[in-house]
This record gives structure tokens, C-alpha cells and sequence, in this order.
């Protein structure tokens, strides 16, 4: 490392992270429990921005109680483990974390979450694809990462949990994978291997699909990685309206068409309809324009989580009342 990067980083590191980093970490987990993204399972964490080579994450915990500094742990990138030894319990997958951090040295923020809208399509052969121009922010089409290809002889419990660091590289190759095969009874898109090359700053796919699990997404803040999983799930259920109705439609052009042939002996065709998808280009597009407008809906979803009883943030509150408490000093 050159003297003046050292340097920068012996800077960083001398100065601790901001209390503001932490209570939008708070607030972040409460948005994501507020929008079904997370219920009791489920977590973000943010990179350390003064030692990349750390993170934050909730200790074990429902991402709705989680309420001030202390409920929030800081783990090494390397392998997972607690910077504080006598840290309380923690996550058991933060393996996710760590080695999306470790591979992706732009993203600052994960989610994982296994929010019931977005499971179907990682079980079947339909690929979760951008419907509506929000969805552009999940990427084309999320890859599928089963873990039943990266098991290894060591791991007693074939749980889907990734709880160790081999299980979590191979979800972080996920994001780029180099090798993509389909099974041979679905089409679900499955990476067997990950590019030898290094990998991007930022992953080209930065939602992944974890089979019968859930997913994860990435952001570079985490405003940015709470506004992917929301819109992420968002599409998900647009689009199985979308397949449940066109499914309906066509079922029934199908039975009138079937009736004219019967009662008349002929009838026309009917041409099935599908489901019109975005382009790889209108989804790229649609996330660059949305890309500079992530602060307007966090301010909407921070104060929608500030009225409601469940949710605490004493940061929050810490900064309130210092404001109240200057206020009557200038009166």
C-alpha cells in the first residue's frame, strides 16, 4: 500500500464511525420489517466506512426490535467473527455479509431477506424478470443460487443456511457468475463456477435468488440496498398478478375457441399471450433514472416508521431532544 493510502487509512481508522450511520442502520431494519421485506428473520448490514475491512451488523435479533447502539455488532470481513469477544449472539448467516463484502469492494450495504413474494421463483422454472420501471433496480434477471451445488462434506446440516465462509463465497459469486447451466427438468439458471478473474467493484446482478431460501441484494448505501429489496419484492408480486391473469386469459380464449370448433366445426386459433417484460436496456435505464431519487421515498419510509409504537430508534430520539434542549436555550 503507498505512504499516502496508509496514511488515509490510519486517518479512518482513528476516527470512529458516525452516530448517524448507526441510527440509519436502525432505521433501515425497522423500513424493511415496516414494508414485509423482513418479519421476524432477515437482516442489512453497512460496511464500515472508516475500516472497510469491518461491518455492522444487528446482533441476533427481529429486525423491528432492533433500537440502539448496543444491538448493533461490528465483524471482521476476513471470517465473520465479532471484533468484540464477548459479543452476544449474532446472525448465524452474517457469512453472507462478509463475503459479499469481501469480493465486491463497492458495496456498502447487504440484504438478506425471505420475503414470500419472491421465493416462488426461486423453486420454479419462471425466472423473476422486471415488469414495471421500478423493478429495473433488481437487474435482468436474478441469478439462482442453490446451495445444494456448494455443499461440502464438512457441513453436517444441509439446513440452506449459509452458515460458514465456503457456503457464503459461492452466494457472493453468485452476483457475477462466469458459468450458467439449466438444470435438466427446469429452467432455472443455476452457476456451477465463478470467473477466475477479478471481480468488479460492484457485481453486474445485484439481486440474487437463494433456492427455497429467499434472496439477497446489494446497494452502495444502504438507502440504496432497503430501496432494491422493497422494489424487488414489489416486482415480484406485480409480476404473479400479471402471470395469474394472463394464465386466466388465455385459458379462457382457449375454451372459447375450443366451444366454436365443437358447435360450428371450426373457429379460429387462439394465438397464448405472455407476459410483456422490460428490455435489458429499458431495466438498465429504468435504475439509472431512479438511481438519484433514493432520498425521496427513505424520507417517506423513515418518517412512516417514526410514527409507529414498534419501533424504536433512541439515536433518533438522542438527536431530537438535543434539538429540543437548544431550542429552549435560545428562548
Amino acid at each position: 500500500m503507498p505512504p499516502e493510502d496508509q496514511r488515509s487509512a490510519l486517518l479512518r481508522a482513528s476516527k470512529p464511525p458516525s452516530k448517524e450511520l448507526f441510527s440509519t442502520l436502525i432505521t433501515a431494519n425497522h423500513i424493511l420489517h415496516n414494508h414485509s421485506v423482513v418479519d421476524a428473520y432477515g437482516h442489512i448490514s453497512v460496511r464500515n466506512p472508516q475500516n472497510p475491512q469491518t461491518f455492522f451488523l444487528s446482533r441476533s435479533l427481529a429486525p423491528a426490535l432492533v433500537s440502539n447502539r448496543e444491538d448493533l455488532e461490528e465483524y471482521r470481513v476476513e471470517d465473520a467473527s465479532p471484533v468484540n469477544e464477548g459479543a452476544p449472539k449474532g446472525y448465524a448467516e452474517r457469512f453472507i455479509h462478509s463475503e459479499t463484502y469481501k469480493k465486491y469492494s463497492g458495496v456498502n450495504s447487504v440484504v438478506h431477506a425471505h420475503n414470500e413474494a419472491v421465493l416462488p421463483f426461486s423453486i420454479t422454472s419462471v425466472p423473476l424478470r422486471p415488469v414495471f420501471h421500478m423493478g429495473g433496480v433488481m437487474g435482468s434477471q436474478p441469478p439462482v443460487y442453490d446451495i445444494s451445488n456448494h455443499y461440502k462434506s464438512s457441513d453436517d446440516l444441509h439446513s440452506l443456511l449459509v452458515t460458514n465462509s465456503h457456503l457464503g463465497e459461492a452466494l457472493a459469486a453468485g452476483f457475477n457468475p462466469s458459468t450458467i447451466t439449466k438444470t435438466a427438468t427446469t429452467m432455472i439458471k443455476n452457476y456451477i463456477t465463478s470467473s477466475t478473474s477479478a471481480p468488479p467493484s460492484i457485481p453486474p446482478n445485484p439481486t440474487l435468488l437463494m433456492r427455497g431460501h429467499g434472496f439477497t441484494c446489494i446497494g452502495t448505501t444502504i438507502q440504496e440496498a432497503v430501496y432494491r429489496s422493497i422494489f424487488v419484492c414489489a416486482n415480484a408480486r406485480i409480476q404473479t398478478t400479471a402471470l395469474l391473469m394472463q394464465q386466466s386469459h388465455n385459458t379462457s380464449l382457449l375454451a372459447d375457441s375450443l366451444a366454436g370448433k365443437e358447435k360450428e366445426g371450426g373457429g379460429r386459433d387462439v394465438r397464448q399471450e405472455g407476459i410483456k417484460y422490460l428490455s435489458e436496456r429499458e431495466g438498465r435505464d429504468a435504475w439509472k433514472a431512479n438511481m438519484e431519487h433514493v432520498e425521496r421515498p427513505w424520507g417517506l419510509w423513515s418518517r412512516e416508521v417514526r410514527g409507529k409504537g414498534v419501533y424504536v430508534n433512541e439515536l433518533e430520539e438522542e438527536d431530537e431532544e438535543g434539538e429540543e434542549e437548544e431550542g429552549e436555550g435560545e428562548e
